[in-house]
């Protein structure tokens, strides 16, 4: 088990700085300053120097990927977290690191990419993958909704995290849609009703048990 987290810890790392290879080879094509960052337009609002964001970045997220297989991997509950959820919290990064960065890279260059298009679905999909699985996550410190009413009851947690999956797979379609809208409030409001209401929910969960008791 330890040598299959080890190799998948390396593996993803080397994703992580995989786009390294892309940039050595339009490194010559490349502006001085290099946008990385866009606002909910799409327009770019923070810049680096061409060296810093073509290394530093794909360091900085294999710096994150790290830390993340560590915070998963020394979960003290870390044999209930559902496999899939761990496994999608140690591929996010790398993906995000292979599909952002070239299209950063190109977008320098030129290339008319919808940037703010992109990244909202990405993130979309990510959020109905993870609600599919989370009625599968027992309860642990590091993966799932962590209220202090979940942590502090398996039942609440279950309960919780039942509620919250199609919650979530529902809030991530929705989200996917709002990427083909000009507007910030629409993204915000979906993510926003996709936290509030498992949070109602548990803390629903845990008046009820409290007057139970």
């Amino acid at each position: 088990m330890e040598k299959k987290t080890n190799s998948t810890l390396i593996i993803t790392t080397l994703v992580c700085l995989m786009p390294m290879l892309l940039a050595l080879a339009l490194y010559d094509k490349l502006p001085a300053q290099i946008a990385v960052h866009f606002d909910a337009m799409g327009e770019p609002d923070n810049y680096l120097p061409k060296a810093l964001a073509v290394f530093g970045l794909p360091a900085f997220l294999a710096a994150i990927n790290l830390f993340t297989h560590f915070m998963l991997d020394h979960d003290p509950r870390r044999e209930n977290a559902s496999a899939s959820m761990k496994l999608i919290g140690k591929w996010a990064v790398p993906l995000i690191s292979v599909i952002v960065m070239p299209v950063t890279l190109f977008m320098a260059m030129g290339a008319e990419i919808p940037i703010t298009m992109l990244v909202t679905a990405l993130v979309g999909v990510l959020l109905v993958v993870c609600g599919n699985y989370l009625p599968k996550c027992r309860r642990n410190y590091t993966v799932g909704i962590k209220l202090p009413w979940t942590l502090d009851s398996d039942e609440n947690w279950n309960k919780t995290h039942r509620f919250a999956g199609p919650v979530w797979v529902v809030g991530g379609i929705l989200f996917i849609a709002t990427a083909f809208f000009d507007t910030l409030y629409a993204g915000l409001g979906v993510i926003t009703v996709m936290v509030a209401l498992p949070a109602v929910y548990s803390y629903s969960v845990y008046r009820k048990q409290s007057r139970s008791k």
